[in-house]
């Protein structure tokens, strides 16, 4: 892809994402993501209706009439978002690639944080630290961050979310929002998620394709593993190995829940073919 047709799917995803966090989720990023507490803003005269509690005695006093004080959110946040890029992301059965659309949601994320004037940076990881961008606020940054998830290249297709959990505990010493998009075909986690979800405010959005979920049945056809790159022969009229396929996932997605919801943390799954519009709108909602 050279450089015309790069800036030509940034600027497409720009668009795309931009709108939907302009009209759809600023408000609710803003609802569901609090920030560090309550910083005093000003004093105003008593109106009716005002909680006693908050009238400022000492203005009062000199102006011989009720001043309440005014509290407002402290809210500069930082969000960052830590995104697979190992070679399973690189597959898909649809119009697009799970790389793709995690693409599109991490743009859709940036530019609901930076609607709020919050910090957003870039973690890519594979089974090593693939290129770290650090947290930054304004829409010439949002766009770099879209532009290296497109056109990035990673060194390495296998995948160590361990490896990438420790690193962002290391470099991240203040509480972050902090999504992970990937497919999640790793295990092991468990102990470097709960260390992070301590600190920072998780979320696990996990992409992933249909027939990731089960094998077709389609005779005897060459399959290779995206990450090792080993190439088997599967007969997949067999019902033992479909059956055998179908519980290896479903135990990689119980991990997966079982890890997050231990860790305190939040989940999101959606299939590619799939609205994650809805989804996020429905996760940002049930925060509130």
């Amino acid at each position: 892809m050279d450089t015309k047709d790069i800036l030509k799917k940034v600027r497409k995803i720009e668009i795309k994402t931009r709108r939907l966090s302009d009209h759809i989720f600023s408000g609710e990023y803003h609802s569901s993501f609090k920030g560090r507490g309550m910083t005093f803003s000003e004093v105003r005269q008593y109106q009716f209706g005002d909680d006693i509690r908050s009238i400022d005695w000492n203005v009062t006093a000199r102006y011989n009439e009720p001043y309440v004080k005014v509290f407002e959110e402290e809210r500069e946040l930082t969000m960052m978002l830590m995104v697979d890029i190992s070679g399973s992301e690189f597959f898909g059965t649809t119009q697009q690639f799970k790389h793709d659309l995690i693409a599109e949601i991490s743009a859709t994320l940036a530019f609901s944080a930076i609607q709020n004037n919050d910090k957003v940076g870039l973690l890519l990881f594979s089974d090593e630290i693939e290129l770290f961008i650090p947290p930054s606020k304004g829409k010439t940054h949002v766009l770099r961050i879209i532009r290296e998830l497109i056109e990035f290249k990673g060194k390495s297709k296998k995948t160590d979310l361990t490896h990438a959990l420790r690193y962002l505990s290391n470099v991240m010493k203040k509480k972050a929002i902090v999504f992970i998009l990937s497919d999640f075909m790793d295990d092991k986690y468990d102990n470097a998620l709960k260390i992070v979800g301590k600190k920072h405010d998780v979320t696990g959005f996990r992409i992933y394709d249909k027939y990731e979920t089960e094998i077709p049945k389609i005779g005897m056809v060459p399959m290779k593993d995206a990450e090792s790159g080993n190439v088997i022969l599967v007969n997949t009229n067999s019902k033992a190995i479909r059956n055998n396929y179908r519980a290896n996932y479903l135990k990689m997605v119980d991990y997966f829940e079982n890890a997050f919801t231990k860790s305190g943390s939040g989940i999101i799954s959606s299939r590619i073919d799939e609205s994650y519009v809805k989804k996020l709108l429905g996760y940002f909602k049930r925060r509130n």
